[in-house]
């Protein structure tokens, strides 16, 4: 399945599934998605990218080792309960900050920090599985 169409467009798709992954991501905790589901959708957005292109072509576009950002993924995850600790509360409860940046509140939280790392986990985890099949399956 590698034609031109498919090649010239599989960039251009994987861009929009990365694109529409942080999307998933970012509206996690108070509507449906999340760290894993957009995770999910980075990582086919890849293993899309690859088929078309190459193995080498996406290692070359995510720059780290797929499993380095599963680590990155997994400290930050772990991370996210310090703050909880920190206020003298169970490990992982809920802390909520309300920014006010040119009338507009951003509110950041715990739960959001860990998402952001269950999906580098994910995308790391997911996309070092998909590279080693297609590199096994290129030779």
């Amino acid at each position: 399945m590698n034609t031109l169409i498919f090649r010239t467009i599989a960039p251009y798709v994987s861009a929009l599934m990365v694109l529409f992954s942080i999307f998933v991501l970012l509206r996690g905790h108070n509507e449906p998605g999340g760290g894993f589901i957009g995770g999910l959708i980075a990582a086919s957005a890849l293993a899309i990218y690859g088929i078309a292109c190459g193995v080498a072509s996406v290692r070359r576009a995510i720059v780290f080792h797929p499993m380095s950002l599963a680590a990155f993924g997994l400290l930050i995850a772990a991370l996210a309960g310090v703050p909880s600790v920190l206020f003298r509360q169970s490990y992982m409860t809920s802390q909520w900050l309300s920014l006010k940046l040119f009338d507009v509140t951003v509110d950041l939280s715990t739960p959001m920090v860990f998402d952001i790392g269950v999906y580098f986990v994910v995308v790391g985890a997911i996309a070092s599985i998909a590279l080693a099949l297609e590199e096994r399956e290129s030779d």
